[in-house]
């Protein structure tokens, strides 16, 4: 499908701080690279959220005829937590606490992110390299950033000199921090690192006796710093420049701000054409953090196994209920939120279910071409899903006002909006079609059932008192009958 001539892109890049045209590097061709784990515990639930966004973003470029080249690595080398010259890294500590070789923490977490983005209905990147399989190409990294002047060794160690390499470039530029005020406000400590200043950062670090995980380099055994390895993955399958690199809000500054600058080091130019950053999931308005108990992860939100939420929700539930927020936006995560975002999710299923059986008319009163292009308008502005939903919603209208006649579709409107409706909420938004009664409220179901069945008892025997009080109380309970030619029926609002 060759619709990439026709759509007009525009996404806003962190870089320059505003919405810029979408134009590829190569023409029909993208090339994007997201951040993916560091595989030492269960995925985190704000993590989900990031990859949620670019897997909405990857089909969405899929569907307009891209070729995608969609890279999302998998950190599973040991680093440090931090750029201080001691410490433990995060898969070497949990190797520790569990008592178990830190490939076999590896292994594990891995197996529990695939899982969890599978249950959500996420399409698999078109690579997904790790770490520990590019350390030859990380070693070969540092000698050209060493060659060209921009890093410097010590006890086994090497640095990359931001110092040096402001002269010539700009550190910063991304997160918008000057050099100047990044060394007025760090504190020195004397005597404690083998750094020339404590703004630059490791790429390489010897391995103590302790450590678990390393590798031979021309500088001794050793292991590589967080921030090379994902320019060392991008590079090789994407090239020294291309189009797309996404991940959190919180990796601006500094790993995206180190990724350039190691870029421009080694190959002289910035790797990135639109820089894209997915904002923070809140948890009941506060910050997750598992020190304050504020935290809550997917398994628990999809078994309901948690303090925080009333019940269990389906997976296309909870990502339905985050693309109604932008990717920009912050999301706070509630029960109330969920609970709207249930009620929604399953009247636009109940709406796109109801569309086989729309009768056609010789004429339309509803422009549906105009609507289908409101849907990629609203894509096409910075992939905005809550207007899409929006929209979406103004379909369900649609239908219902087709259904119950008070407005027109031909057969060809009509298979035009089934088409484009079901594109956009299934093929774009990754959305499943889960019936109610698929989702586990099929006990709710039977229980309505069987009052609907007491009802029209009541009706035949004119006990209409009873009839109107079974009504009015599934109305109070947020359950609403609708009476029609085909008997009774009800939807949760």
């Amino acid at each position: 499908m060759q619709l990439f001539h026709d759509q007009q892109v525009k996404i806003y890049n962190s870089l320059t701080g505003k919405k810029e045209f979408f134009k590829p590097i190569n023409e029909g061709h993208v090339g994007m690279y997201v951040c993916g784990p560091t595989v030492y515990s269960n995925v985190h639930l704000g993590n989900v959220r990031t990859f949620m966004s670019f897997d909405m973003i990857f089909r969405y470029l899929k569907h307009l005829g891209y070729k995608v080249r969609y890279v999302r690595n998998i950190t599973d080398a040991g680093h440090l937590e931090n750029d201080a010259d001691a410490g433990e890294d995060k898969i070497t500590k949990k190797a520790r606490l569990e008592q178990i070789e830190p490939m076999e923490v590896v292994q594990r977490y891995t197996v529990d992110f695939h899982n969890i983005l599978n249950t959500f209905n996420f399409l698999p990147p078109s690579i997904e390299p790790t770490a520990t399989g590019h350390i030859i190409e990380q070693i070969e990294l540092i000698s050209t950033i060493i060659e060209n002047g921009f890093a410097y060794e010590v006890n086994g160690s090497v640095y990359f000199d931001v110092h040096k390499f402001n002269e010539t470039h700009e550190y910063g530029k991304l997160s918008k921090r000057k050099l100047d005020d990044l060394i007025h406000n760090t504190r020195e400590l004397d005597g404690q690192s083998d750094k020339k200043n404590p703004q630059d950062f490791a790429l390489w670090k010897k391995a103590e006796p302790q450590h678990i995980m390393r590798w031979p380099s021309p500088w001794g055994d050793g292991f590589p710093g967080w921030h090379l390895e994902c320019t060392a993955m991008s590079t090789k399958y994407l090239g020294d420049r291309f189009d797309i690199h996404g991940g959190g809000m919180d990796l601006k500054f500094p790993h995206h701000e180190c990724e350039i600058a190691q870029n421009e080091a080694a190959k002289g130019e910035s790797p990135v054409n639109y820089w894209m950053h997915a904002n923070m999931l809140e948890l009941n308005g506060q910050r997750m953090s598992k020190s304050t108990g504020n935290t809550v992860n997917p398994d628990e939100l999809l078994s309901g196994d948690n303090k925080f939420f009333s019940k269990a929700y389906a997976p296309s539930v909870i990502r339905f209920f985050i693309a109604q927020s932008s990717y920009r936006s912050v999301l706070d995560l509630t029960d109330d939120g969920l609970l709207a975002s249930e009620k929604g999710f399953f009247r636009l299923m109940d709406a796109i279910n109801q569309l086989d059986n729309l009768q056609a008319s010789k004429t339309s009163s509803i422009n549906i071409h105009t609507w289908k292009q409101l849907c990629y308008d609203a894509m096409n502005d910075d992939f905005n899903s809550p207007i899409l939903i929006a929209h979406l919603f103004e379909a369900v209208k649609y239908i219902n006002q087709v259904k119950e006649g008070v407005e027109t579709l031909t057969e060809a409107d009509l298979a035009l909006l089934k088409e484009t409706i079901n594109i956009f909420t299934f093929d774009i938004l990754g959305l499943e079609n889960v019936t109610k009664k698929e989702s586990g409220t099929d006990k709710l179901s039977a229980a309505v059932d069987i009052l609907i069945k007491l009802r029209q008892e009541a009706r035949a025997n004119k006990d209409f008192a009873l009839s109107d009080q079974i009504r009015d109380e599934l109305a109070n309970a947020g359950i609403q009958l609708k009476d029609g030619k085909d008997g009774t029926t009800f939807s949760i609002n």
